[in-house]
């Protein structure tokens, strides 16, 4: 496991859609795992592939109720709505509030290419929809309420 360069907001491929991961093998479990160790190391509740120079649809997130980890992430269900503050990893010293549903359910493949399906409300579900949009080349500035 290693500790990777967390990409900044000024390069492109934060810009670009990320691909499906068609295969899970153990460079995924490892990219995976380097991912958790760069997002705590950086003291952030989640992180995506693209964030580390990868376009694959891999995100990882602890909201401090373990780690999770979700390849291939979609939003199948979302309801309310909730407008707080977000900041980025990738976009240091920058917050401002974002609207976002206050519950999500996700589903996609957990590290071993196992179909898993979860919900998430308050914090949670705002990570999710942060990492996820992360994957279609949205950053939380362009969402940001003026």
């Amino acid at each position: 496991m290693a500790i990777r360069n967390i990409v900044k907001d000024k390069d492109p491929v934060l810009r670009k859609k990320s691909r499906v991961v068609e295969k899970v093998d153990e460079r995924i479990q490892t990219l995976i795992d380097d991912m958790a160790d760069t997002m705590y190391n950086a003291d952030g509740v989640g992180l995506a592939a693209p964030q580390v120079g990868i376009l694959k649809r891999i995100i990882v997130i602890d909201v401090g109720e373990g780690l999770i980890e979700l390849i291939n992430p979609e939003i199948v269900e979302k309801k309310g709505e909730q407008i707080d503050a977000e900041g980025c990893l990738s976009v240091p010293g920058v917050t401002g509030d974002v609207k976002r549903p206050k519950w999500v359910k996700v589903k996609g493949l957990d590290r071993n290419g196992n179909p898993v399906e979860m919900e998430g409300k308050d914090l949670l579900a705002r990570a999710f929809c942060h990492e996820i949009d992360h994957l279609e080349g949205i950053l939380f500035i362009d969402k940001v309420i003026k």
